[in-house]
């Protein structure tokens, strides 16, 4: 009896050491190999996942520009399910201009001095500034836009004049901040009349979040934003889309601003109402229709 009691003991003992062990955080993860961690991009399974059921696909430089030439409603209204990818609340400052480009996305957090000691520790490895806004000095490429998820409007800043000019000749498009920046009179300038940067406020303090994903997915806003994305952004706001969607949406917003000027020639002319142009009437819509 009472080596059956100690035998059940030891049963249960080893059973609750399993369950423990099967709850501490990381159990039954597959240890990354080494160098793993030195990676350019930051590892994301959800990128694996999207990657591996989506062909790759690519946007040329050409295609940016003339997204780069349209009007924002134009495209939004030709993006389907990805209407919602669309974000306003941004300050420009270079008002009447408009980027487009792919999505260099980076993460960040507020410092406490584990988090510091690890980013220190990974920036070793990866041979890396752990300043994001230095790392993307050096880092980014032509077309680049960077997206900076940065705790919104009560977030901190990314960067100031100085981070801003090392991107800007790395050849990036512009920047887009889902929190701060310093240096707002330097940044609405001459420098970067061809550097836009869209933040949420400016601000005088300096930088202290610290960069924990790069190129892996972000928030901004209610958007999700994936690296690679399209980014096409003005004083109205910022949209994000796959760029498999680029070659659809060319066309649809291409298409719809040759209507638009159709119908503005019709109004300009006097000979029709309003209403019969703008939609235009099932007559006035054949006619468009034929001599296209």
């Amino acid at each position: 009896m009472r080596i059956a009691i100690i035998t059940l003991a030891a049963a249960l003992a080893a059973g609750a050491a399993t369950a423990q062990e099967d709850h501490s955080p990381g159990a039954g993860d597959v240890p990354p190999p080494e160098g793993f961690r030195a990676n350019r991009s930051s590892y994301s399974a959800i990128m694996d996942a999207i990657r591996s059921k989506q062909a790759a696909a690519e946007v040329s430089d050409e295609d940016l520009a003339r997204l780069g030439e349209m009007q924002l409603e134009d495209i939004w209204r030709s993006l389907g399910d990805y209407q919602t990818n669309y974000v306003r609340g941004f300050r420009a400052t270079q008002p009447g201009r408009r980027i487009a480009g792919r999505a260099l996305t980076m993460r960040f957090l507020p410092p406490r001095p584990d988090l510091v000691a690890a980013i220190d520790q990974l920036a070793a490895e990866g041979d890396w500034d752990r300043r994001y806004y230095a790392r993307a000095a050096e880092e980014a490429r032509p077309g680049d836009v960077v997206v900076a998820e940065l705790g919104g409007a009560d977030g901190h800043v990314l960067f100031g004049g100085m981070g801003a000019l090392g991107i800007k000749l790395r050849g990036a498009a512009g920047v887009v901040i889902d929190g701060g920046s310093r240096d707002l009179a330097e940044l609405v300038g001459p420098a970067f009349a061809d550097f836009p940067v869209f933040a949420r406020f400016f601000d005088v303090t300096t930088t202290s979040w610290l960069g924990v994903e790069w190129n892996a997915p972000v928030r901004i806003g209610t958007a999700t934003v994936l690296p690679g994305d399209v980014v096409v952004a003005d004083e109205t706001g910022v949209l994000f889309f796959p760029p498999a969607l680029v070659p659809d949406v060319l066309r649809a917003a291409e298409e719809q601003a040759a209507l638009e000027e159709h119908e503005r020639e019709l109004l300009r002319s006097g000979e029709h109402r309003f209403r019969d142009v703008y939609p235009l009437s099932p007559a006035l819509r054949r006619e468009y229709e034929r001599d296209r």
